[in-house]
């Protein structure tokens, strides 16, 4: 208990940046995922293949990877001087974005055929059927797995401790370095992370009950 009330700062920092990362991260993997998605469905070949390499090269391309060309490779080429914050950020929207295309994708397999072909006869366009017609129909399905993969994204926020962002792993490197006693560090983060992912499932609950998800 001592170790956390003694450095109640440096855990409050810790936990407000993973919160910080998490929603960036995660609000940049929506964006990023629902483009892709559209294009994985698209009419257009280039868009389709663009798409698909895209899935194909973030999902299978381990995170640690991702953050080593973040920090190393892109400030020396692309932005120099760009802080760790958005360097993490960026790694960890690329790679969860691919996961959020593919439930997306899957959520759009899972509306009726018909109701594009019924749209396309109105004479809408692909993106207005995509965004008036299925995507509403398909965020039912959508929920469930989103909510699985943003939990999984708060655990990968760790990642970036390791590169010099204040978040809660980082802070539980500086502590145990400095001698603290290294199992009450690791409690008192492991608290804090669940906190984070019970809010995140009891968020989509929510969202799943008002949109009357059927069980």
């Amino acid at each position: 208990m001592n170790v956390l009330l003694d450095h109640l700062p440096e855990f409050r920092d810790g936990f407000l940046g993973t919160l910080a990362i998490t929603a960036a991260s995660a609000l940049l993997a929506l964006v990023l995922g629902l483009l892709i998605a559209g294009f994985r469905v698209s009419p257009i070949p280039p868009l389709r293949a663009f798409g698909t390499a895209w899935v194909t090269v973030l999902r299978n391309t381990p995170l640690t990877l991702l953050f080593l060309v973040a920090f190393f490779v892109v400030p020396q080429i692309l932005f120099p001087g760009t802080s760790p914050f958005v360097l993490a950020t960026l790694a960890l929207g690329f790679y969860t974005s691919s996961f959020v295309c593919e439930a997306v994708r899957s959520g759009i397999s899972t509306v009726p055929i018909g109701q594009a072909e019924a749209a396309r006869s109105l004479g809408m366009t692909f993106s207005q059927t995509l965004r008036m017609i299925v995507l509403p129909q398909a965020t039912r399905t959508v929920l469930p797995p989103l909510s699985s993969i943003f939990i999984a994204l708060t655990k990968n926020s760790a990642i970036a401790g390791a590169f010099s962002v204040t978040e809660l792993f980082n802070v539980s490197k500086l502590l145990s370095d400095q001698g603290f006693a290294i199992g009450w560090i690791f409690l008192w983060i492991a608290l804090a992370y669940l906190v984070i992912t019970f809010a995140i499932s009891g968020l989509f609950r929510v969202l799943e009950r008002r949109m009357g998800v059927a069980r």
